[in-house]
């Protein structure tokens, strides 16, 4: 049912809204402006406006000066995947869809955030499922759809 639902959920709102860009900037700033270096300590915590720091042209907001700090020494290792676009919408059916910032995943080092509104919560399903596969369909479709 939540997976027939979220289906129909692309199929309606999904298409008209579809960014052409490689970040999702809802808010302005990526992550909705929640701090993705506070994700790495299990905890997603909104960022501040005096922490505001620019990566690839995109803003970032950090809850403290020490975690602006470190993504500034390496945001490579904070970025989102696929964008900050819900890595199961990604991986099931190509499309970018915004996200819950306070629905996440750590997998392998990596962040990966997710839809969550109504009865559907696409961590669920991607936990329920292969992460794995998804993953790897994930990669293979963010290829396709990402902005060069």
């Amino acid at each position: 049912m939540k997976k027939a639902f979220f289906t129909l959920f692309l199929a309606i709102g999904v298409l008209a809204q579809a960014q052409t860009v490689d970040y999702n900037t809802q808010k302005g700033y990526a992550a909705n402006g929640y701090d993705v270096v506070s994700y790495f300590s299990g905890k997603a915590q909104e960022g501040r406006k005096e922490y505001t720091a620019e990566h690839d042209g995109i803003k970032y907001k950090f809850m403290s000066q020490s975690n602006m700090e470190k993504f500034k020494t390496k945001p490579e290792l904070y970025l989102p995947e696929y964008g900050g676009y819900c890595a199961y919408a990604v991986a099931v059916s190509g499309k970018k869809v915004k996200v819950d910032p306070e629905t996440f995943e750590i997998r392998e080092g990596k962040l990966y955030l997710f839809y969550n509104a109504g009865n559907t919560n696409t961590l669920d399903l991607w936990l329920q499922e292969s992460p794995n596969d998804l993953k790897t369909k994930a990669d293979e479709n963010w290829k396709k759809i990402k902005k060069p």
